[in-house]
């Protein structure tokens, strides 16, 4: 079944630089079907990646905080590739309460891979947290994730440790004050 983007809910349009135009809105609770959908046509070692485990489902207690954002200090992203409707992207911001740090994700369907759909949502997350006035975002990878951190590196995100977890690495990006 194909999940498909109603035209009156598009709050972007974004061209990568493969020339895919996407159609991007924010999710919303009855996205959650249209959302473990989706997570069944991105690789297992991608949801891995993405969710930092290895469950072979992404089920309800994955994709709630996903859908259930709350569009100012959380907002998640859908994709659509814009001639076919069909989901391509998620991509997750979440910010800390005094709204100086947020956390980027983003997961990308196997099949739409290397098309430039991470490098395009990358940069809508990125603008959307440096729009709320955050002052750095970082994504938290697995050290194996070498397709996403050559990615962040290529947007100017820098990386450090993660402090206590040596499988994993932080890529930051600070923005300048407004």
């Amino acid at each position: 079944m194909v999940m498909t983007a109603p035209a009156q809910d598009i709050e972007h349009v974004l061209i990568t630089r493969s020339g895919l135009t996407l159609s991007v809105r924010s999710a919303v609770p009855e996205d959650e079907r249209r959302l473990e959908e989706f997570f069944e046509q991105v690789s297992e070692e991608d949801r891995r990646f993405r969710f930092l485990n290895a469950q072979p489902h992404v089920g309800h207690e994955q994709l709630r905080p996903i859908v259930e954002a709350d569009h100012f200090r959380s907002e998640s992203f859908l994709a659509f590739e814009a001639e076919s409707g069909e989901m391509v992207a998620s991509g997750l911001l979440a910010c800390d309460k005094p709204l100086e740090i947020a956390e980027i994700a983003v997961s990308v369907r196997s099949d739409y891979r290397n098309r430039g759909v991470g490098w395009a949502m990358l940069d809508l997350l990125a603008g959307e947290a440096q729009r709320r006035g955050v002052r750095e975002v970082i994504a938290i990878e697995d050290r194996d994730n070498h397709a996403a951190i050559e990615l962040e590196r290529e947007k100017g995100f820098e990386p450090r440790a993660f402090e206590g977890d040596p499988h994993l690495v932080i890529l930051a990006k600070s923005f300048e004050p407004a």
